[in-house]
């Protein structure tokens, strides 16, 4: 049930900063971001841990971000506050999904490998939802897809290795998640 929540809690937030961002309200995706990571962290053993984790998504995400930015790769709608970076509910949209690494995506852990696939694919595939709702524009649709590929196969891996380490949900979560896998 833990997963569900939290698969349930980083969509809605992920379709708020989306659908706020493409409205020019960036401040509902602040707002909806930062519920998803308190409600997190009030649910977590050790929120220390986990907050550790959002963090550096956070970090991870805004050097990515702004990278593909810089490069003129992507363009964002709502809340830029510097031309040519990522605005603040992009780096929001990463602490979200920092709130999935120790629950839903916990059992991706020990296969680092599909990680990066699912990375390669889904982060691409995202930033295009994102794009067809307004809030995202990819400018070089080659050099950004291939670039977000490649970014998503080695930043998925390794944030699954830090979420190893902060793991503020213990290793109930993680076995309620292997165990689900392997039942499947």
């Amino acid at each position: 049930m833990s997963n569900a929540i939290n698969i349930i809690a980083f969509q809605a937030g992920w379709f708020a900063c989306i659908l706020s961002a493409a409205n020019h309200m960036p401040w509902i995706a602040a707002g909806a971001s930062v519920a998803v990571v308190l409600f997190h962290l009030a649910r977590a053993q050790d929120a220390g841990a986990e907050l550790k984790l959002v963090f550096a998504a956070a970090c991870i995400g805004t050097i990515f971000e702004n990278t593909l930015a810089l490069m003129g790769w992507t363009g964002f709608a709502g809340g830029v506050l510097v031309p040519g970076s990522a605005p603040l509910w992009m780096m929001a949209q990463w602490a979200m999904f920092a709130t999935t690494l120790n629950l839903s995506l916990a059992w991706m852990k020990p296969r680092l490998a599909l990680a990066a696939a699912f990375g390669a694919i889904g982060a691409p595939l995202s930033y295009l939802g994102g794009e067809r709702l307004g809030a995202i524009q990819i400018l070089d649709r080659d050099a950004a897809l291939i670039a977000l590929a490649i970014g998503w196969a080695l930043l998925a891996p390794l944030l699954l290795a830090l979420a190893r380490r902060w793991n503020g949900y213990g290793d109930a979560a993680n076995s309620a998640s292997l165990a689900q896998v392997r039942h499947a």
